[in-house]
């Protein structure tokens, strides 16, 4: 069964968290990992990769029971994007189908918030990272009008559940808490099918 490799996925991210106090390295070697994860794109479950035509979905794929990291799918329906938003997490991205355009932000020294760099282009097996320490502040949409796009995220947290804010242009900050859009995990842990596949 292809969910084998987000098991795997899930256990070499476990390790790194478990072992590396540095954000550096889990960046580094966690977006090595998540490179091979969307190298080819046959183990997402169909139900977690649905787009919905009001917005964008956050699909949990996995939380660690202490809350030290979460894998989400994100599905972009044609068009859709994000406010300005940040994390207050390390995070890594990894476009499993489809594009993303992204751009950066960060406040000036008067606290306007200020556009960084030009927009960048993700393709698929593209990963890019997310921190407060090396830019956290960014929005996000899918690059194609007539397609669904699908990201793979790893979050230093359960995202789903951290405090954090968007940043509208014309106004103040805004708190928010993402959630889930499912009630249901996939079952990354149910072996049988695969005790004599070796």
């Amino acid at each position: 069964m292809a969910i084998r490799k987000l098991r795997q996925f899930v256990g070499q991210i476990a390790e790194l968290v478990e072992t590396n106090t540095r954000e550096a390295d889990l960046i580094l070697r966690g977006s090595h990992a998540l490179r091979e994860l969307i190298q080819v794109d046959d183990w997402l479950p169909d139900a977690y990769s649905q787009a919905s035509p009001d917005r964008y979905q956050q699909f949990l794929l996995y939380a660690d029971a202490r809350q030290r990291f979460s894998v989400v799918s994100f599905i972009w329906g044609p068009g859709q994007s994000t406010p300005i938003h940040d994390h207050r997490v390390w995070g890594l991205i990894g476009v499993l189908r489809g594009a993303e355009l992204a751009t950066s932000y960060e406040r000036d020294d008067n606290g306007t918030l200020q556009q960084t760099g030009d927009e960048i282009r993700l393709e698929r097996g593209a990963v890019e990272a997310v921190s407060p320490t090396i830019g956290d502040t960014h929005r996000v949409r899918n690059a194609y009008d007539d397609r669904v796009s699908v990201s793979i995220h790893v979050y230093g947290a359960n995202i789903g559940a951290v405090h954090r804010s968007t940043y509208p242009l014309d106004g103040p900050p805004r708190s928010f808490v993402s959630g889930y859009s499912n009630e249901a995990l996939p079952n990354i842990w149910d072996l049988s099918k695969e005790a004599h596949h070796s």
